[in-house]
């Protein structure tokens, strides 16, 4: 593990991926990840699917109109999904699992990208937690929040320029406070 610094520093979105596909252990170590994060009340409302069959994956890089397309050229993407029902803030939680999962991936050295789901639609107009759902045949009952695409990175990227922190909107004890 490196110094999670380092690892925030390095953890960039990555939409192009290599053929290779991920060890059993690396699946394993990432929903491990996903099935860690804390939830409010320890609610666990989140539920993940791990999808790495192509078919499926094809179909799902089609889940929105702009930016999914690269997902039928990952190893994995794992489906961030929540129960309304068994907790208030489902979207806290899924989202905080989210990056759960992508921290772990470029811990692990891989690559990573999430795909907004709720909220969005695909290129004809459907919404895109219900394509997503039809394709998976996931319950109605659980809300879908993202994807996180994972795979080996197939491009090099910079790590974060702490030049380019944005120290203004950070407030101290109060808005605009000195």
């Amino acid at each position: 593990m490196e110094d999670f610094s380092e690892l925030i520093k390095n953890r960039r979105s990555m939409r192009k991926f290599t053929d290779e596909e991920l060890t059993q252990e690396q699946v394993v170590t990432l929903l491990k990840a996903a099935l860690m994060s804390p939830t409010s009340k320890r609610s666990n409302s989140w539920q993940f699917i791990a999808v790495d069959n192509k078919e499926q994956l094809q179909q799902l890089a089609h889940c929105k109109e702009h930016a999914a397309s690269f997902l039928g050229d990952v190893a994995l993407a794992i489906v961030v999904t929540a129960d309304p029902l068994a907790s208030d803030v489902w979207i806290e939680d899924a989202s905080i699992a989210s990056i759960m999962i992508q921290l772990q991936a470029e811990d692990l050295g891989l690559g990573s990208c999430w795909i907004q789901v709720r909220e969005r639609h695909t290129a004809a107009g459907m919404p895109s937690d219900e394509f997503v759902r039809g394709v998976l045949d996931i319950p109605l009952q659980l809300q879908v929040l993202s994807i996180i695409a994972i795979g080996h990175k197939g491009m090099e990227r910079k790590p974060f320029d702490e030049e380019h922190l944005q120290w203004e909107k950070i407030h101290i004890n109060k808005f605009g406070g000195e």
